[in-house]
């Protein structure tokens, strides 16, 4: 099992910028990909960007491209979403998930934190 815990959300103005971060622990060796997804009011879940865990690789939505930066320190064990530029439309849970190795489903979920940007 793998336990993630998401942390840095709130209330930002248009334009300001939050830094979203998700604490991972348990089977990390198991764990190969991670990301955040986001889920606004009355709309269904969004993959907003991933990460792989070794190498680094990097998605992201086109929505969110040029924004916002995906990192992780493995020591740490924690993944990072800096996410600049904010727009009211980025208003939404975002939750850290991940994946294990071959697999292209995410099977963990964080409980997910609230991001509000105001116009």
């Amino acid at each position: 099992q793998v336990q993630l815990v998401e942390s840095g959300g709130g209330l930002v103005q248009a334009g300001g910028s939050l830094r979203l971060s998700c604490a991972a622990s348990g089977r990390m060796f198991s764990i190969e990909g991670l990301g955040w997804y986001r889920q606004a009011p009355g709309k269904a879940h969004e993959l907003v960007s991933t990460v792989t865990w070794t190498g680094g690789r990097t998605y992201y939505a086109d929505s969110v491209k040029g924004r916002f930066t995906i990192s992780r320190d493995n020591a740490k064990n924690t993944m990072y979403l800096q996410m600049n530029s904010l727009k009211p439309e980025d208003t939404a849970v975002y939750y850290c998930v991940a994946r294990r190795e071959y697999t292209a489903v995410y099977e963990y979920w964080g409980q997910g934190t609230q991001v509000t940007v105001s116009s």
